[in-house]
């Protein structure tokens, strides 16, 4: 018995797992991250608070205790990072060339002598590698950080102000204590950025609202794969509908997007994402509309009244002379689209109830007529429009 509630609950598993929607970032893709990965590095340096720095300094006659603080990073420059894939793992990232000028204030005292002043520090040639891992959280993406080193090429500092001619000869005891304050929290830094960062994705919804009726699901239907060219995401890319939201009497299939590398970002999607919003939207009562005579253009040839149906049926003319007729046309069933190689098809199961308009505003239900129609057509998007063409095949 647990054996076969086992094998149940795989072919459930299975069944939830097969996306609608992928999506592939490319080594090209991944280049254009880097840029912008660039700009967010330095613009979270600049916003980067650093604590002071407390030590003392032997002259031989005693210690010259000090304190920098008040610390800002002024500029930062940096080439952008060199960015890689890494094969069921993530994205290595290093980081080199990063250089930070920082200005501040210094403060010393020594017995009852006390002096300060402000100060330019410049540190350069930093290093940064880290190997950022990918995954899925709760059907979001997720990155955590996996490992870190840096190094510090060097370090300048220019004391101003006050008696700064005193401590320029023992600027080497202030660098190495400052450069070895830099290194220990540049890791703990990024980490920290990463942490932020996840928890922003962590709080990104995956119900995203798509007009008045139906929303999109995009919760991830596995980890992402990571390969040694791409980042491959599976997304769930289904329609519900806001009211009542359950699911269509139809599956999912599996289906590859394939991979091309002058494209920075691939998307593809099924037959499933159009079938479940034409399911949301049956499901939501939206395929329907009432159709009457002041609907259609006076110019039209054919009209909502007894007077001409009732050329087809001569009955209407004897019980309803000359009254309006109306038509509540509904899909019975939800529309099927399929995609061949440049062709689009659909298959519309639909019904249209006729009626007469009393003077009253009363409705007399007269007949249905169902219909079972299939199209083919091909859609193009021209720049920011979606246009087609589609011919009734039966």
């Amino acid at each position: 018995m647990q054996v076969v509630i086992c094998f149940l609950m795989i072919l459930t598993h299975t069944y939830a797992d097969y996306p609608a929607l992928k999506t592939v970032l490319s080594e090209k893709g991944l280049r254009d991250v880097s840029q912008m990965m660039a700009v967010w590095i330095q613009s979270k340096l600049k916003s980067t608070t650093i604590p002071e720095v407390h030590g003392g300094v032997d002259i031989g006659i005693g210690t010259v205790h000090y304190v920098i603080s008040n610390m800002h990073i002024r500029q930062c420059s940096m080439s952008d990072p060199s960015m890689e894939f890494v094969k069921g793992k993530g994205v290595s990232v290093e980081i080199s060339q990063l250089s930070l000028a920082i200005t501040g204030s210094w403060a010393t005292h020594f017995g009852i002598i006390h002096d300060g002043g402000s100060l330019d520090l410049a540190v350069y040639n930093i290093k940064i590698q880290t190997l950022l891992e990918l995954g899925d959280d709760t059907g979001r993406v997720s990155i955590t950080t996996v490992s870190c080193s840096d190094g510090i090429g060097g370090v300048n500092i220019q004391f101003h102000g006050g008696a700064s001619f005193f401590f320029q000869p023992f600027v080497s005891s202030f660098t190495g204590q400052v450069s070895e304050m830099i290194h220990v929290r540049i890791c703990p830094a990024i980490q920290q950025a990463v942490s932020e960062l996840n928890m922003n994705l962590q709080e990104i919804p995956v119900n995203i609202p798509v007009g008045q009726y139906i929303y999109l699901s995009i919760l991830l239907t596995s980890s992402p794969a990571v390969t040694d060219r791409s980042f491959e995401l599976d997304i769930k890319g289904e329609f519900y509908s806001k009211s009542s939201p359950s699911e269509p009497p139809f599956s999912a299939n599996a289906f590859d997007v394939q991979y091309v590398e002058n494209y920075m970002l691939s998307l593809a999607a099924s037959e499933f994402l159009i079938n479940s919003a034409a399911y949301a939207y049956l499901s939501s009562d939206v395929l329907q509309i009432n159709i009457k005579d002041n609907m259609i253009p006076k110019s039209f040839p054919i009209h909502l009244n007894t007077s001409q149906f009732g050329a087809l049926i001569p009955q209407l003319r004897t019980l309803y002379p000359n009254m309006e007729m109306q038509v509540h046309l509904y899909a019975s069933k939800t529309p099927l689209f399929s995609f061949r190689s440049g062709t689009i098809d659909v298959h519309v199961l639909a019904a249209a109830k006729f009626s007469v308009v009393k003077p009253d505003g009363m409705l007399v239900p007269l007949f249905r007529l169902d219909v079972d129609g299939s199209f083919s057509g091909s859609a193009l998007i021209d720049k920011k429009h979606l246009t087609g063409a589609f011919n009734m095949k039966k």
